[in-house]
């Protein structure tokens, strides 16, 4: 028999949330998004959020550039 982990929800940032954790001001956070350089948020209803985990693979991403 095979024993699956149930896996933790996903959480989900607004963008204030986002700010703090990458400290860049809103233009340039959405000029990045059209550029390709930040995860682009998702939809739910008429709230704009974005998944934890895409902005820490992607702050991670940015410390191995380094």
């Amino acid at each position: 028999m095979q024993t699956t982990t149930p896996q933790k929800p996903e959480k989900l940032l607004r963008l204030p949330q986002v700010l703090e954790r990458v400290p860049i001001g809103r233009s340039t956070l959405w000029a990045w998004i059209s550029q390709g350089k930040f995860p682009a948020p998702c939809k739910l209803g008429s709230m704009t959020v974005w998944r934890e985990s895409d902005i820490d693979a992607h702050i991670a991403q940015l410390g191995s550039e380094s």
